[in-house]
């Protein structure tokens, strides 16, 4: 009983050293459409103020984008103020966008529309979060230059630690 559950153990940590280790990554350059590239909260801590940063991906192959539509959840308050949210390409240089707020949502209007194959970071300062439940989700549409739809380009989830 006892080699046959060393043989397992010992079987099973051998096989996960065999596995390939690849991650899954939504950084695809040949996409065709923007895309949710990751997300961050800082401080990581159950403090009631912290910052929310996303971070959005314009694949090569993608159209331009004219604006994002960001829902705040209904588990979060914020200033509401424009100032609180920055918009910067991945080198941290500001992107000139009007931002507009209409109650749990906020409209990042680019004053040109951002290029395919382009990285944007958006902070959100001064979010007050609850301490209980789960984890604030926003959603997260773009609206392609030319066009009046939004397309949902997706969700970022926070945990709460």
């Amino acid at each position: 009983m006892k080699k046959a559950l060393i043989y397992t153990a010992v079987g099973a940590i051998a096989a996960t050293l065999f596995i390939p280790v690849s991650y899954a990554s939504a950084k695809d350059n040949n996409g065709t459409l923007p895309h949710i590239d990751g997300n961050s909260q800082f401080p990581q801590t159950r403090w009631s103020n912290v910052r929310h940063t996303f971070r959005i991906h314009i694949p090569k192959n993608s159209p331009s984008v004219s604006q994002l539509n960001i829902e705040v959840p209904n588990t979060l308050t914020w200033s509401n103020n424009t100032n609180d949210v920055i918009v910067a390409n991945e080198n941290g240089k500001k992107i000139n966008a009007n931002i507009t707020t209409n109650g749990k949502s906020i409209l990042i209007a680019f004053a040109k529309p951002v290029a395919s194959n382009t990285k944007l970071e958006i902070d959100i300062k001064n979010v007050k979060q609850l301490f209980r439940g789960n984890g604030p989700v926003y959603n997260i549409k773009a609206t392609i230059a030319g066009s009046t739809t939004d397309i949902p380009i997706g969700t970022a989830r926070f945990r709460v630690n």
